[in-house]
């Protein structure tokens, strides 16, 4: 018996991965049509037996292979280590559903059969997730498809009649709402919080989630995860999606953005449940869904509630504790992975130093760790960025919209939270319909602007702006280059700053024009508004987004497509190494 274990895991191993895979898809998918279709009570019930055969029967599948694989290979290596967890996680909720333990009876939910059913389907998912090794793909263009493959995943999941309490969501509707959650956009064409279940705001809450991270940074998250390597291929591939230089280095950027953006969602929660009112909620799950989802929504910067009229709602207009809880996080989202991590970085240090002082009575060796150039210049420009918008805010709307608010500190949380928010975030604490004229060019300016690179925020990147008027003040000066922190930004940073600026206006003016086209009806302000914050997946409307025309959605669609994915790496995507050559002309230099 061993020897037959030993050929098949030695020579077939491949074959079960993608038998376990098949099963477990089937599984998954039958799921998927019990949650989210089913509505005949007797068919329900039929398919939740059947749901729990197939989730015991995952599990035998997976402890056989597991425990045949650690026999075969005399030890438990790196891919074995994902099979025991699912293995304990089986126990555990078999034991909270066979017990009858008062302690365990949250565990007796039929959701968690769910998630250990669709934690074997991602398991054995990453275990065939890397199979871009077969193909020789541009990076950027398998960038590019992910997302149009997770957004027609994301449109057919939302079509299904259990995802909406009122009217189902049409073809075009559904598409709108997966790219508005994919791009993390926010734009909706239906009150969420009112038409969609509670299946149909987690669905919206998943794809918000690996939008906003990457629907590649997830596949080799778990591919790493669940295989236990990376390929060479693989590392080059994810090396250039990462924009990460070192390959081994690789690995450790990926599951460092997955670990930054869980914890920081973790304490965004959190902080979220304690600014709450416990009245307003039927029961404490309901407030702990409500935290998770505007905690992932706002550092992924999507700008999605679930509350009727947003973060305007009566109950939450005056919540600043809760406002300022909500802009944190969205600022840091919009900051950056690489300028968070230094934060990270920069905390544990001073806990253990602060460990070391007080709990092991000995002086802590301090490491060397400053801030990035890139991390001081990102933080000096939103620091800039932020203290004129708020300002700015505070002036234009203090006799205005700020009139509402009876206390400085009041007024001053609104500013700073509509400013941060009108960047990327998407969220608004008051009604964009009576704001002044000046402030409307101020939010529409900064919803171009956007947030930080390497962030979940959208528009063309403070630095990107930041590097063209400082460009614009080198050339006033008579200087070639541009020096800062006793730097020298090369030439390519420069040309790569004018061509997004330059795509972005473009790209904007092509959708502003042809929204014009098919909603004649509509004011040019209100349009042009919709499409900016499209192109640059902020998500504030000025209130047409829901009586668009069909037309005008699949504009929106691609428009917020195009700013999510960005029209230049859609051009690199599909431009790049087509014609090489080794040689270089003559210079000549160009009057203007």
């Amino acid at each position: 018996m061993l020897g037959f274990l030993k050929f098949i895991f030695k020579y077939k191993n491949k074959i079960i991965d993608i038998c376990m895979f098949y099963v477990s898809m089937i599984c998954a998918f039958a799921v998927i049509l019990h949650v989210g279709y089913i509505t005949d009570p007797k068919i329900a019930k039929v398919f939740e037996v059947v749901i729990h055969g197939m989730f015991f029967g995952l599990f035998l599948l997976e402890g056989f292979r597991t425990v045949s694989s650690i026999l075969v290979q005399k030890r438990i290596g790196v891919s074995n280590i994902s099979g025991l967890v699912i293995i304990g996680y089986f126990f555990f909720i078999t034991l909270a559903r066979l017990s009858g333990l008062e302690s365990l009876s949250f565990f007796n939910k039929e959701e968690w059969i769910y998630l250990g059913i669709y934690l074997i389907f991602l398991s054995a998912l990453s275990k065939n997730s890397l199979f871009f090794d077969n193909f020789y793909f541009n990076p950027t263009i398998l960038f590019v498809i992910s997302f149009l493959v997770l957004i027609l995943i994301g449109t057919l999941i939302l079509m299904l009649p259990r995802t909406t309490l009122v009217a189902p969501l049409t073809f075009i509707d559904a598409l709108f709402m997966a790219t508005s959650a994919v791009c993390i956009t926010g734009l909706s064409v239906t009150d969420i919080s009112s038409n969609f279940s509670m299946f149909g705001q987690t669905v919206i809450l998943v794809l918000i989630q690996i939008g906003g991270l990457g629907i590649m940074t997830f596949t080799g998250f778990f591919g790493y995860f669940f295989s236990g390597g990376f390929s060479f291929k693989n590392q080059l591939m994810f090396g250039e999606i990462l924009e990460e230089n070192k390959l081994n280095s690789v690995i450790s950027t990926l599951l460092t953005i997955i670990f930054i953006t869980l914890l920081f969602e973790f304490i965004g929660a959190v902080s979220i449940y304690f600014t709450l009112d416990p009245t307003l909620f039927n029961s404490i799950g309901d407030q702990v869904f409500f935290s998770i989802f505007h905690a992932v929504s706002s550092f992924c910067n999507a700008g999605f509630s679930i509350l009727p009229d947003g973060i305007q709602h009566a109950d939450y207009r005056y919540n600043y504790n809760f406002q300022l809880a909500l802009a944190m996080i969205f600022v840091f989202g919009g900051l950056g992975f690489g300028t968070v991590y230094n934060f990270y970085t920069y905390a544990k240090t001073k806990v253990q130093a602060l460990f070391c002082k007080l709990i092991l009575k000995r002086s802590y060796v301090h490491k060397p760790w400053p801030f990035s150039f890139n991390s001081k210049f990102i933080l000096i420009c939103n620091l800039i960025l932020v203290v004129l918008a708020t300002s700015s805010y505070f002036l234009f709307e203090y006799n205005n919209t700020l009139q509402q608010d009876e206390t400085w500190y009041g007024k001053i949380v609104s500013a700073f939270f509509m400013t941060n928010a009108s960047r990327s975030a998407g969220f608004n604490s008051v009604n964009l319909n009576f704001l002044s004229g000046p402030t409307v060019i101020m939010v529409t300016s900064l919803m171009w602007i956007g947030a930080s690179p390497g962030s979940t925020g959208g528009g063309v990147k403070v630095t990107t702006v930041a590097i063209a008027l400082l460009n614009i003040l080198s050339l006033a000066r008579g200087k070639d280059s541009i020096d800062i922190f006793k730097r020298r930004i090369i030439p390519e940073s420069v040309n790569k700053a004018f061509a997004i600026i330059l795509l972005s206006g473009v790209t904007i003016g092509i959708s502003f024009v042809l929204l014009n086209f098919s909603d004649p009806g509509k004011g040019m302000k209100e349009l042009l508004f919709e499409t900016v914050s499209a192109y640059t997946t902020c998500g504030l409307s000025l209130g047409v987004t829901p009586s668009l025309s069909p037309a005008s959605k699949i504009i929106i669609i691609f428009t917020m497509f195009v700013g999510r994915v960005g029209t230049l790496t859609l051009l690199v995507a599909f431009i790049k190494n087509m014609r090489n050559r080794n040689y270089v002309y003559p210079s000549e230099k160009i009057l203007f």
